[in-house]
C-alpha cells in the first residue's frame, strides 16, 4: 500500500506523521509530493525522508491535484499493484482514522472516503460550507456523499490510471473525481472519522472565495449534462476502471 501525502509548505507536524503512519501500516511506503514549497522546506521535507518517507518535490506550485495526480503516476509507474491512500499532511487525521479507511478499501474494493462529522469545535467556515457542498451534490448526482472534500480517500489500484486522466489542478479535482465515480456508476464507501482541526484550520491553504467557485463548477457541470440527457464523462464505457479485486497472491503490501 502507498500512503500519499501532499503538501504545499509543510510544516512540523509532517515528519512524526511519517513516523506514526509507518508504525499503524507495517509494510505500507509513504509517498510525500512537495508542491513547489521551495527552498524553505527543505528541512521538514529531509526530515520527513529521513524517517522513511520517499519524497517527490515539484518545481512550481501548481495546486493538489496535479499533486495528487504526480503521486498517482509516481505509485503505478514504480509501484505497480499497489492501492493509494491519500491523507492530508496537516494534522487533521487521525491515524487510527487512516487506517480504517484503508481498511475498508481492502474489504469492498471500493473508494472509500473518510467522512468527517462536522460536530464540536469546527471552524463556521467548513461546517457550512459541507453543509451547502453536500445538498449540492446529492442534488446534481442522487447519490448522498456526507463530505465531498475529505483529504482522506482511499483508492484501490485497478483505479490509478484513470485517476491520472481526470482533469482539475486544485481542489476541484477531489470533485470531480467524485463525480466521475458517480458517472462510471463506480460505488463510494464512506466511513465516519473524527474531525479536528489545529488552531482554526489555519494551516489550510483552500481559498473560501476561489477554491469554492472551482468546486462548484463541474457540480454545476454534470448537473447540466444530467438535465440535458448527456451522458457525463465518467460514462466513458472503454475508460478502463474495474472494481473487482486481484488475487490474494498477486497483491502487493
Amino acid at each position: 500500500m502507498i500512503v500519499l501525502v501532499p503538501v504545499y509548505r509543510p510544516g512540523d507536524r509532517l515528519p512524526p506523521l511519517v513516523t506514526d503512519l509507518r508504525a499503524a501500516l507495517p509494510g505500507a511506503r509513504v509517498l510525500v509530493v512537495d508542491d513547489g514549497s521551495g527552498p524553505a522546506a527543505a528541512g521538514v521535507l529531509g526530515a520527513a525522508r529521513d524517517r522513511g518517507a520517499e519524497v517527490l518535490r515539484r518545481r512550481v506550485n501548481r495546486g493538489k491535484g496535479v499533486v495528487l495526480r504526480t503521486g498517482f503516476r509516481y505509485a503505478a509507474a514504480k509501484h505497480p499493484g499497489h492501492d493509494v491512500v491519500c491523507v492530508d499532511a496537516d494534522g487533521q487525521h487521525r491515524v487510527e482514522d487512516v487506517v480504517r479507511v484503508a481498511e475498508r478499501m481492502r474489504a469492498t474494493g471500493a473508494t472509500t472516503l473518510g467522512v468527517r462529522r462536522f460536530d464540536g469545535e469546527v471552524p463556521a467556515r467548513s461546517r457550512l460550507g459541507n453543509a451547502a457542498t453536500r445538498v449540492a451534490f446529492r442534488l446534481a448526482t442522487g447519490r448522498d456523499v456526507r463530505d465531498t472534500q475529505t483529504g482522506l480517500r482511499a483508492y484501490p489500484a485497478g483505479l490509478l490510471d484513470w485517476l491520472v486522466t481526470i482533469p482539475g489542478d486544485r481542489f476541484e479535482y477531489e470533485m470531480d473525481v467524485l463525480l466521475r465515480a458517480v458517472g462510471a456508476g463506480l460505488p463510494i464507501e464512506q466511513v465516519d472519522i473524527a474531525t479536528r482541526y489545529h488552531a482554526g484550520n489555519a494551516g489550510s491553504h483552500f481559498s473560501a472565495l476561489a477554491d469554492s467557485v472551482r468546486i462548484y463548477r463541474p457540480l454545476v457541470g454534470f448537473a447540466a449534462a444530467r438535465l440535458a440527457g448527456r451522458a457525463h464523462p465518467g460514462r466513458v464505457p472503454d475508460a478502463g476502471v474495474t472494481t473487482s479485486r486481484p488475487a490474494a497472491a498477486t497483491r502487493t503490501p
